[in-house]
């Protein structure tokens, strides 16, 4: 398995979306993402986007006014986590318009979706645009 978490965070530390992909208790996941958060955004912009933490490696990247900051094994291609994260961003561009901290907000549900269309227990199953969105396209033209 790959990617352990993936976390949408916003510049004040204030967690907008969270999806786990191995157990952790309430309170371990409590304290790794504010752990991981203060270790993340206390970095400047000149240096590198790979944190280790822990057992994980942290790969983060900041859009606009959103951390994206995905868990991974320490064998894991950061790289390639990279364009993934590129890959949600675009995705999620794509949906809602130039994504912001309020899209991930008021539509939490399809955030979620697009993530689980992209990812299945841990391992990248989907990068294609038109066929991450087009389940949410049908869903939004059934309401």
């Amino acid at each position: 398995m790959g990617i352990r978490f993936v976390l949408l965070v916003n510049k004040q530390g204030q967690t907008r979306l969270a999806q786990y992909y191995e157990y952790l208790t309430l309170e371990e996941r409590r304290a790794l993402e504010g752990e991981i958060v203060r270790k993340c955004l206390a970095r400047n912009e000149q240096q590198c986007s790979f944190v280790e933490h822990r057992n994980y490696k942290i790969v983060y990247r900041r859009y606009a006014s959103l951390f994206f900051l995905v868990g991974v094994d320490n064998d894991e291609n950061e790289l390639a986590i990279l364009e993934f994260i590129h890959l949600l961003v675009e995705t999620m561009d794509r949906h809602f318009g130039n994504v912001c901290e309020l899209d991930i907000m008021f539509h939490l549900e399809k955030a979620h979706f697009m993530l689980e269309e992209m990812v299945m227990n841990g391992c990248i199953v989907e990068t294609s645009k038109s066929n991450i969105l087009s389940p949410i396209q049908l869903m939004d033209k059934a309401f």
